[in-house]
């Protein structure tokens, strides 16, 4: 005779659904929230003020479905949630919204730099620009939040590593700098342009570029 064997468990039961009164609740939450804030809103965040049952992820999945097709989008950048304008709508943006200034090229060259090559120094963003980086360019970048102290790098002088912030995902509309566009893209001319580039920029001018380091100045730039 065979041995009895012992039941099996039973499965563990998934989750009610949330009716659709809590659902709905859940969505104008999230839509409140992430409308009044000033920044991106965490799945964290989001997650302390909406009815119990209902997930971040799904709240924002619905929202962005509600609003797909719309002048306003739900978008996922920067490890958050935002609202944001239309793509399509931006040429004609442009005619009734003010544009602010765009960061200065040299500008622009350091942040791109920081972002491939983060965590990066000063001397090294010189190196490969092959041109000094003014003090002010540097500066501008850090007000405005796009770049941060990432340490220091253990050489004599140890000078100061950079890297960029959450605030330049926000800026560029990157979930992460894994969507950053591959180098290989840059060099072929194949790469999808970056939304976000109107950074403004204090009123900071463009600093004039100078031409690249002779051997004796970067290394004393490598020290910095």
């Amino acid at each position: 005779m065979e041995e009895p064997t012992e039941a099996e468990a039973p499965a563990p039961e998934a989750p009610a659904a949330p009716d659709e009164a809590t659902m709905a609740l859940a969505l104008r939450i999230a839509e409140a929230v992430i409308f009044a804030a000033d920044r991106p809103v965490s799945p964290q965040t989001l997650a302390t003020v909406l009815p119990e049952g209902v997930s971040a992820t799904s709240a924002c999945a619905a929202l962005a479905a509600a609003y797909e097709g719309r002048g306003v989008v739900l978008t996922e950048i920067g490890g958050g949630y935002a609202f944001r304008t239309a793509a399509d709508l931006a040429p004609r943006l442009t005619k009734v919204v003010e544009s602010p200034r765009r960061l200065p090229r040299a500008a622009m060259e350091a942040l791109a730099i920081i972002a491939y090559h983060q965590p990066c120094t000063r001397g090294d963003v010189e190196e490969i620009r092959g041109a000094t980086l003014a003090q002010t360019t540097l500066e501008s970048l850090l007000e405005l939040g796009l770049v941060a102290p990432r340490g220091r790098r253990e050489v004599p002088g140890r000078p100061t590593l950079w890297g960029t912030t959450p605030k330049f995902l926000e800026q560029f509309s990157l979930k992460s700098l894994g969507d950053l566009p591959r180098k290989e893209e840059l060099v072929t001319g194949d790469a999808p342009p970056l939304p976000g580039l109107n950074a403004p920029i204090s009123n900071a001018e463009e600093a004039e570029e100078a031409p690249a380091p002779t051997p004796e100045a970067a290394e004393e730039a490598s020290q910095r």
